[in-house]
């Protein structure tokens, strides 16, 4: 039975890039990027939660004796903010220290509107001395393309279930917790891949030996779609709940899987693919149409195991994904058009007029509502006030 009160996660937080676990890769990638510095003046570490990606900035001050600028962007959400906090911190040099390097964690948390932050943090990178690590769970969101541009992108992959096992029990032992083998197993499992979620797990269930652990308890995990075109593409499975843990829709995905087929199929493995996935978008038309939302089951089927047993073997080695072009242009283009209903007819019941009135008024409506109080009034989602203010 344990008595401390200290946070594992940060107890035993890698200050050093030999205690960073199964991310070797990512480690020399940082390694390349300080020592070209400023070739790229930043770079991104994107990934799962829980797999170092904080750790391993930090490990890389504590590895060149660099003073650390830490922040949070979740604080920084604004223009304002950046230019007042981030900005003179690019700028200034350090004074104990024979350089500096800014950690920014969460950077998907920055807005992305004229009126955000985005925008001042491309100034900032255009102007900083030193350079800057910045984390992030989602890397290829649409608001980040502009950042992505210019920075040098390092992936870091989930751990695998025996990493996070020794690891916890190496963990048990220095704080004398003394549990099966089977113990720490259940937690690696129910982790996910998370190592910061099974050192959380180890302090809690640690406190009261007699509570089991339930492995079927899940966590929200939103799977990254290069992670799921990995998968679909490498591997030959049924796949029936590959698409769970996204927050793509099928839609989405089936024009990421049309985009990529002809990087991992070729000649009769192709031929298959495109059938399997043109049946996908027959059912996808026949929801849409007849409202028959039971063949959802029979798309999730043609656009996961039918692309994925459409050839006989994996195409070996790394295949680079991209991310669809002109059709998706027209579903993003449709989704502004959307929004821009939503917000005229939202308009229109406020102050009793037609939605057709409102969207041919809508370059005056956008006007008006730069208004806050009036935003507040028609209560608009957090992606409607992002669409006004593009």
């Amino acid at each position: 039975m344990i008595h401390s009160n200290i946070n594992f996660v940060e107890k035993y937080r890698a200050l050093a890039y030999q205690d960073i676990l199964g991310q070797d890769k990512a480690i020399e990638e940082v390694r390349q990027f300080l020592r070209e510095f400023p070739k790229k003046k930043a770079l991104i570490l994107y990934g799962p939660a829980g797999t170092g990606k904080t750790s391993l900035a930090l490990a890389a001050a504590h590895e060149n004796n660099l003073e650390i600028m830490e922040l949070n962007s979740s604080d920084l959400r604004n223009r304002a903010k950046l230019e007042v906090v981030l900005k003179p911190a690019a700028e200034q040099m350090s004074l104990f220290k024979r350089g500096k390097i800014i950690i920014m964690d969460e950077v998907d948390g920055v807005t992305g509107t004229d009126i955000g932050g985005i925008p001042e943090l491309l100034r900032v990178l255009e102007v900083t001395k030193h350079p800057l690590i910045m984390t992030c769970n989602d890397v290829w969101q649409s608001k980040l393309a502009p950042v992505r541009k210019i920075c040098k992108l390092v992936e870091m992959r989930a751990l695998p279930l025996q990493t996070i096992q020794k690891l916890i029990e190496r963990v048990a032992q220095q704080e004398g917790i003394i549990r099966d083998a089977r113990f720490y197993q259940q937690l690696a499992i129910k982790s996910q891949g998370d190592l910061r979620a099974a050192l959380n797990d180890l302090h809690s269930y640690a406190h009261v030996e007699s509570l089991p652990v339930d492995t079927h308890e899940k966590r929200d995990v939103d799977e990254n779609i290069f992670n799921i075109l990995r998968v679909l593409f490498k591997e030959r499975q049924d796949f029936l709940s590959l698409f769970d843990n996204t927050q793509l829709s099928l839609d989405e995905i089936l024009l990421w899987i049309e985009e990529n087929i002809p990087r991992e199929y070729k000649n009769e493995s192709l031929a298959k693919a495109y059938q399997a996935l043109g049946k996908a978008d027959v059912f996808r038309g026949r929801i849409y149409k007849k409202q028959s939302w039971r063949f959802l089951l029979y798309q999730n089927i043609f656009q996961s195991a039918g692309i994925s047993y459409a050839k006989t073997s994996p195409l070996p080695g790394f295949t680079k994904y991209e991310a669809p072009k002109r059709i998706l242009k027209i579903w993003m283009n449709n989704q502004r058009i959307e929004k821009k209903k939503t917000i005229a007819k939202k308009y229109a019941h406020l102050v009793h007029c037609s939605t057709r009135r409102a969207l041919n008024d809508f370059p005056l409506l956008k006007l008006i509502l730069k208004n806050e109080a009036i935003k507040k009034q028609m209560k608009l989602s957090e992606e409607e006030v992002q669409y006004l203010a593009q």
